[in-house]
């Protein structure tokens, strides 16, 4: 496929593109999410997704990097932990790989927000009863945090 929906393109392709760099216009997406948004269109039965993706990456309008970058910087504002961003990457079809490079530019001390997401929610005392530090632990477990930071910041 090409990189412009000209030149004896049938009107569903044409559609197919159109509608795919309009998703792409509002936020970047996973191939995988891209495809699987396309196949919910109607008039995408009839078309070859696999090369409009493949049209659409040769042109730079969609890249799984680029979408792992945003997505981890976004992730990590919300205060969520590198196990939840590396597991919700892979979800949306992002390579090992590129999830690992992604996480390793991020530059976040992950102990660091792991501590502030603690304090956010419990406040600046640390726990001094075994229910109450299990709370605390669960909760940044929940948030996609290692076990071991976890126990380090409530073992305070």
């Amino acid at each position: 496929m090409q990189t412009t929906p000209t030149s004896k393109k049938s009107e569903d392709e044409i559609r197919c593109w159109k509608s795919a760099i309009d998703y792409l216009s509002r936020r970047e997406h996973s191939r995988l999410e891209l495809r699987q948004k396309l196949q919910q269109k109607e008039f995408s039965s009839s078309v070859d997704l696999e090369a409009l993706l493949d049209g659409l990456e040769e042109a730079n309008y969609q890249s799984d990097s680029r979408y792992a970058e945003s997505f981890v910087r976004s992730r990590i504002l919300k205060g969520q932990g590198e196990l939840k961003i590396r597991q919700l990457l892979m979800q949306r079809g992002v390579s090992r790989s590129l999830v690992d490079i992604a996480l390793s530019e991020a530059e976040v001390n992950w102990w660091d927000l792991a501590e502030r997401q603690r304090e956010k929610r419990f406040g600046a005392e640390y726990p001094t009863d075994l229910k109450a530090r299990a709370k605390q632990i669960r909760f940044l477990l929940m948030r996609g945090f290692p076990a071991s930071i976890a126990h380090e910041i409530i073992s305070h």
